[in-house]
Protein backbone atom coordinates (compact mmCIF):
# COMPACT_ATOMS: atom_id res chain seq x y z
CA UNK A 1 0.00 0.00 0.00
CA UNK A 2 1.10 3.34 -0.98
CA UNK A 3 1.44 6.27 1.77
CA UNK A 4 -1.39 8.65 2.48
CA UNK A 5 0.70 11.63 1.41
CA UNK A 6 -0.32 10.61 -2.21
CA UNK A 7 -3.89 11.95 -1.58
CA UNK A 8 -3.38 15.78 -1.90
CA UNK A 9 -1.72 14.95 -5.38
CA UNK A 10 -4.36 12.16 -6.15
CA UNK A 11 -7.13 15.26 -5.64
CA UNK A 12 -5.95 17.60 -8.04
CA UNK A 13 -5.84 14.97 -10.60
CA UNK A 14 -9.07 15.01 -12.82
CA UNK A 15 -9.50 10.94 -12.44
CA UNK A 16 -9.33 10.96 -8.67
CA UNK A 17 -11.03 14.56 -7.96
CA UNK A 18 -14.58 12.25 -8.16
CA UNK A 19 -13.39 10.15 -5.09
CA UNK A 20 -13.51 10.87 -1.51
CA UNK A 21 -10.67 10.19 1.26
CA UNK A 22 -11.67 6.44 1.70
CA UNK A 23 -12.61 5.92 -1.72
CA UNK A 24 -8.71 7.09 -2.32
CA UNK A 25 -7.34 5.16 0.51
CA UNK A 26 -9.15 1.83 -1.18
CA UNK A 27 -7.34 3.05 -4.72
CA UNK A 28 -4.26 3.34 -2.52
CA UNK A 29 -4.05 -0.24 -1.37
CA UNK A 30 -3.55 -1.87 -4.78
CA UNK A 31 -1.13 1.14 -6.03
CA UNK A 32 2.40 0.63 -7.35
CA UNK A 33 5.36 2.72 -7.67
CA UNK A 34 6.94 2.70 -11.21
CA UNK A 35 10.45 3.59 -12.07
CA UNK A 36 10.87 3.72 -15.77
CA UNK A 37 14.26 4.53 -17.75
CA UNK A 38 14.63 6.97 -20.45
CA UNK A 39 13.55 4.56 -23.86
CA UNK A 40 11.77 1.43 -21.69
CA UNK A 41 8.71 0.45 -22.63
CA UNK A 42 5.49 0.56 -19.99
CA UNK A 43 3.26 -1.33 -21.84
CA UNK A 44 2.41 -2.45 -25.68
CA UNK A 45 0.13 -2.17 -27.87
CA UNK A 46 -2.72 -5.31 -27.67
CA UNK A 47 -1.30 -6.36 -24.21
CA UNK A 48 -3.79 -6.99 -21.30
CA UNK A 49 -4.55 -4.01 -19.48
CA UNK A 50 -5.03 -4.52 -15.59
CA UNK A 51 -3.53 -0.84 -14.66
CA UNK A 52 -4.32 2.67 -15.31
CA UNK A 53 -1.04 5.28 -14.26
CA UNK A 54 -0.53 8.73 -13.04
CA UNK A 55 2.75 10.66 -13.98
CA UNK A 56 4.67 11.96 -11.10
CA UNK A 57 7.94 12.95 -12.77
CA UNK A 58 9.80 12.31 -16.22
CA UNK A 59 7.59 12.67 -19.60
CA UNK A 60 6.15 9.50 -21.53
CA UNK A 61 5.41 9.29 -24.90
CA UNK A 62 2.05 7.20 -26.28
CA UNK A 63 2.03 6.15 -29.62
CA UNK A 64 1.07 3.65 -32.32
CA UNK A 65 3.07 1.94 -35.19
CA UNK A 66 1.77 1.52 -38.54
CA UNK A 67 1.93 -1.72 -40.39
CA UNK A 68 5.11 -0.44 -42.11
CA UNK A 69 6.61 0.45 -38.65
CA UNK A 70 6.08 4.41 -39.10
CA UNK A 71 5.40 5.71 -35.39
CA UNK A 72 2.51 8.42 -34.65
CA UNK A 73 2.81 9.55 -31.26
CA UNK A 74 -1.02 10.16 -29.67
CA UNK A 75 -0.10 12.66 -26.93
CA UNK A 76 2.72 13.31 -24.77
CA UNK A 77 2.11 12.91 -20.96
CA UNK A 78 3.72 15.01 -18.79
CA UNK A 79 3.97 15.05 -14.59
CA UNK A 80 0.36 15.44 -13.30
CA UNK A 81 -1.16 13.41 -15.83
CA UNK A 82 -2.93 10.09 -15.78
CA UNK A 83 -3.70 7.76 -19.07
CA UNK A 84 -5.02 4.50 -19.88
CA UNK A 85 -7.58 4.90 -17.55
CA UNK A 86 -10.31 4.71 -20.42
CA UNK A 87 -9.17 0.73 -21.53
CA UNK A 88 -11.32 0.58 -17.78
CA UNK A 89 -14.85 1.21 -19.85
CA UNK A 90 -13.72 -0.66 -23.10
CA UNK A 91 -14.97 -4.28 -23.75
CA UNK A 92 -11.65 -5.65 -24.73
CA UNK A 93 -9.26 -4.40 -22.02
CA UNK A 94 -6.58 -4.28 -23.84
CA UNK A 95 -3.87 -1.24 -24.10
CA UNK A 96 -4.68 0.74 -27.50
CA UNK A 97 -1.18 2.28 -27.64
CA UNK A 98 2.04 2.05 -26.35
CA UNK A 99 4.20 4.01 -23.81
CA UNK A 100 7.73 4.72 -23.76
CA UNK A 101 9.43 7.02 -21.51
CA UNK A 102 11.13 10.01 -23.04
CA UNK A 103 13.40 10.63 -20.08
CA UNK A 104 13.98 8.36 -16.68
CA UNK A 105 10.28 8.80 -15.12
CA UNK A 106 8.36 7.97 -12.17
CA UNK A 107 4.58 6.58 -12.36
CA UNK A 108 1.83 5.42 -10.11
CA UNK A 109 0.15 2.01 -11.33
CA UNK A 110 -3.33 1.75 -9.90
CA UNK A 111 -5.50 -1.45 -10.26
CA UNK A 112 -8.21 -0.70 -12.82
CA UNK A 113 -10.34 -3.59 -11.25
CA UNK A 114 -10.09 -1.54 -7.40
CA UNK A 115 -10.99 1.51 -9.42
CA UNK A 116 -13.54 -0.28 -11.03
CA UNK A 117 -15.31 -1.66 -7.87
CA UNK A 118 -15.72 1.84 -6.01
CA UNK A 119 -17.52 3.25 -9.32
CA UNK A 120 -19.63 0.09 -8.69
CA UNK A 121 -20.72 1.21 -4.85
CA UNK A 122 -21.78 4.85 -5.87
CA UNK A 123 -23.82 6.57 -8.30
CA UNK A 124 -22.84 9.90 -6.92
CA UNK A 125 -19.02 9.03 -7.84
CA UNK A 126 -20.54 7.71 -11.00
CA UNK A 127 -22.09 10.94 -11.88
CA UNK A 128 -19.14 12.96 -10.49
CA UNK A 129 -17.18 10.57 -12.91
CA UNK A 130 -18.93 11.33 -16.11
CA UNK A 131 -19.28 15.16 -15.77
CA UNK A 132 -15.05 15.26 -15.07
CA UNK A 133 -14.75 13.02 -18.36
CA UNK A 134 -16.74 14.57 -20.54
CA UNK A 135 -14.97 17.86 -20.32
CA UNK A 136 -11.71 15.88 -21.30
CA UNK A 137 -13.44 14.55 -24.07
CA UNK A 138 -14.60 18.16 -25.44
CA UNK A 139 -10.74 18.96 -24.97
CA UNK A 140 -9.62 16.09 -27.05
CA UNK A 141 -12.46 16.89 -29.69
CA UNK A 142 -10.88 20.32 -29.75
CA UNK A 143 -7.42 18.66 -30.35
CA UNK A 144 -8.67 16.67 -33.27
CA UNK A 145 -10.36 19.32 -35.00
CA UNK A 146 -6.93 20.95 -34.61
CA UNK A 147 -5.08 18.17 -36.38
CA UNK A 148 -7.38 17.80 -39.19
CA UNK A 149 -9.08 20.90 -39.75
CA UNK A 150 -5.95 23.55 -39.95
CA UNK A 151 -2.58 23.43 -41.47
CA UNK A 152 0.57 22.95 -39.92
CA UNK A 153 1.48 26.70 -39.18
CA UNK A 154 -1.54 26.81 -37.37
CA UNK A 155 -0.71 23.73 -35.58
CA UNK A 156 2.99 24.54 -34.35
CA UNK A 157 1.56 28.10 -33.53
CA UNK A 158 -1.17 26.59 -30.86
CA UNK A 159 1.20 23.78 -30.00
CA UNK A 160 3.92 26.98 -29.02
CA UNK A 161 1.42 29.11 -27.07
CA UNK A 162 -0.04 26.08 -24.96
CA UNK A 163 3.23 25.17 -23.68
CA UNK A 164 3.44 28.38 -21.64
CA UNK A 165 3.42 28.09 -18.11
CA UNK A 166 1.38 31.20 -18.32
CA UNK A 167 1.23 34.25 -20.36
CA UNK A 168 3.18 37.28 -19.87
CA UNK A 169 4.26 41.04 -21.38
CA UNK A 170 7.08 40.70 -23.16
CA UNK A 171 9.06 38.03 -24.37
CA UNK A 172 8.28 34.62 -23.51
CA UNK A 173 10.84 32.00 -22.83
CA UNK A 174 10.20 28.28 -23.74
CA UNK A 175 12.14 25.13 -22.96
CA UNK A 176 10.88 22.41 -25.34
CA UNK A 177 11.20 19.27 -23.01
CA UNK A 178 10.15 17.07 -25.62
CA UNK A 179 12.42 15.99 -28.47
CA UNK A 180 11.19 17.74 -32.14
CA UNK A 181 10.74 14.47 -33.51
CA UNK A 182 8.00 13.31 -30.97
CA UNK A 183 6.30 17.06 -31.08
CA UNK A 184 5.77 16.63 -35.25
CA UNK A 185 4.57 13.65 -35.01
CA UNK A 186 2.14 14.50 -32.39
CA UNK A 187 1.83 17.54 -34.41
CA UNK A 188 0.84 15.03 -37.78
CA UNK A 189 3.61 17.08 -39.67
CA UNK A 190 7.17 15.48 -41.13
CA UNK A 191 10.07 16.88 -38.63
CA UNK A 192 11.70 18.65 -41.39
CA UNK A 193 8.53 20.84 -41.85
CA UNK A 194 8.68 21.34 -38.51
CA UNK A 195 12.40 22.79 -38.62
CA UNK A 196 11.20 24.84 -41.81
CA UNK A 197 8.02 26.84 -39.83
CA UNK A 198 10.11 27.56 -36.86
CA UNK A 199 12.98 28.67 -39.45
CA UNK A 200 10.25 30.80 -41.35
CA UNK A 201 8.43 32.16 -37.70
CA UNK A 202 12.21 33.36 -36.50
CA UNK A 203 12.50 35.02 -39.86
CA UNK A 204 9.07 37.05 -39.68
CA UNK A 205 9.93 38.07 -36.09
CA UNK A 206 7.69 35.66 -34.20
CA UNK A 207 10.55 33.91 -32.19
CA UNK A 208 13.95 33.34 -31.77
CA UNK A 209 15.31 29.86 -31.50
CA UNK A 210 18.49 28.48 -29.46
CA UNK A 211 18.27 24.80 -29.71
CA UNK A 212 15.63 23.57 -27.31
CA UNK A 213 15.22 27.13 -26.43
CA UNK A 214 12.64 29.14 -28.15
CA UNK A 215 11.88 32.63 -27.35
CA UNK A 216 8.60 33.66 -28.44
CA UNK A 217 8.59 37.23 -29.20
CA UNK A 218 5.54 38.46 -30.33
CA UNK A 219 2.04 36.66 -28.66
CA UNK A 220 -0.05 39.01 -30.01
CA UNK A 221 0.99 37.57 -34.33
CA UNK A 222 1.23 34.06 -32.80
CA UNK A 223 -2.04 34.09 -31.55
CA UNK A 224 -3.71 36.30 -34.65
CA UNK A 225 -2.04 32.88 -36.64
CA UNK A 226 -4.10 30.70 -34.85
CA UNK A 227 -7.25 32.99 -34.42
CA UNK A 228 -7.00 32.82 -38.63
CA UNK A 229 -6.63 36.88 -38.55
Amino acid sequence: MLSEDHIPALKRTYLFSALDEDQLRTVLTTAVEVNLAEGRLLFEQGQPAERFYLLTEGQVKLYRLSEEGDEKVVEVIKPGRSFAEAVMFMSAHCYPVNAEALVDSRLIGFSSQTFLNILRGSVDTCLHMLGVMSQRMHWQLSEIDSLTLHNATYRLAAYLLRELPERGCGPQQLSLETPKQVIASRLSIKPETLSRILTRLARDGLIEVKGSQITLLDLERLQALVDGE
